[in-house]
């Protein structure tokens, strides 16, 4: 299932960003493209607030014997709504000049690793930063919140869930926050929220002030804050909350200008396969084995969020370096312009 989810967000990603932004007016690509980037927030907070109603309206045994299926018969209706807006979808202008001036690439794969291998380098690594901070948020955050504090507490949730806790597993604990899953789930939604507003408030600042010179000061902000994961962690609910809000909120700097700048990186008739392929191999290299690594160093450090942080921090660096050796894209002829 992720295979396929991989297959769907790879193509779709690209295409929808590529959809708002060369259908802009101009001097409006970064805000155009800040809409297809609320799928992310917006999807996570439906599914989420989805899951937790049927977690309130259900007994456990019931959730877990079908009602975790209803969330996913219920996404039919978005495949239905999306279907009927592919089916309405026309080329856009500066793709139609392409095919008028016969400049379709016919291998884009091919062409855009030949001809742009360089800006695919770019694009991967300045996507970093932005997608480990994301799963560090989301997958990260619950498992350390939803961790019990203490051994004694393990225990006894092993204990009332009829699995009474090994000795190993016991040597092997290593502590979190303790809170509930439902109620660490509402603290995401909360801080989800600001991912949102900031996502839109990312398009007008990168217009004003340029992709580049806007993300490196964002970048910046990455830096810093992975290097405060353990005082603001340590800080009770709020503390946490502070984490989320201000971590979720340089997820929407950072997250809403990249529907503008990654495709703005590649000539028109490779602009899809080269954003694409830039954006999932920092999928790979960011998202794919953040929330891995993220464990085990939390684990390495005796339940201390602090290599975690450090971890972000390290990520920020390599994307403060891409953007660094990049040029600013907001001046590009985005339409007359092939490889």
């Amino acid at each position: 299932m992720r295979f396929a989810q991989g297959l769907a967000l790879g193509g779709e990603w690209s295409g929808a960003a590529l959809l708002a932004t060369e259908n802009a007016p101009a001097n409006k690509r970064a805000i155009y493209g800040t809409f297809p980037q609320l799928g992310a927030p917006i999807g996570f907070i439906i599914a989420n607030v989805i899951f937790l109603v049927f977690s309130y309206a259900l007994s456990p045994a019931d959730f877990m014997a079908w009602g975790w299926r209803v969330p996913f018969l219920l996404s039919a209706i978005m495949v239905i709504i999306g279907l009927y807006v592919r089916l309405k979808l026309i080329e856009t202008p500066a793709f139609t000049k392409v095919i008028e001036s016969n400049e379709v690439a016919k291998l884009p794969l091919g062409r855009v690793f030949k001809s742009s291998w360089r800006q695919l380098i770019l694009g991967t690594f300045i996507m970093l930063a932005t997608y480990v901070l994301f799963y560090l948020m989301t997958t990260f955050t619950l498992t350390y919140g939803t961790r019990p504090a203490s051994l004694e507490a393990a225990r006894a949730a092993a204990e009332k869930a009829g699995k009474p806790m090994t000795e190993a597993a016991a040597a092997a604990f290593v502590p979190g926050l303790g809170y509930t899953r439902n109620d660490f789930l509402w603290m995401l939604i909360a801080g989800v929220v600001f991912f949102g507003i900031f996502t839109l408030v990312s398009g007008p600042l990168a217009e004003k002030y340029g992709r580049r010179k806007m993300l490196l000061a964002v970048t910046g902000g990455i830096f810093v804050f992975g290097l405060l994961f353990v005082p603001l962690f340590s800080g009770g609910f709020v503390g946490t909350m502070a984490l989320l809000v201000i971590g979720f909120s340089l997820m929407g700097l950072t997250f809403g200008p990249m529907g503008a700048l990654l495709p703005e990186l590649f000539p028109t008739n490779v602009r899809y396969t080269g954003s694409a392929v830039s954006y999932n191999f920092s999928s790979i290299l960011g998202a794919a084995v953040a929330p891995f690594i993220a464990v085990a160093l939390w684990e390495a450090a005796d339940g201390s969020p602090v290599l975690v942080g450090v971890y972000l921090t390290a990520m920020a660096v390599l994307t403060l370096i891409a953007l660094f050796v990049s040029k600013e894209t907001r001046d590009v002829d985005y339409e007359n312009n092939v490889a």
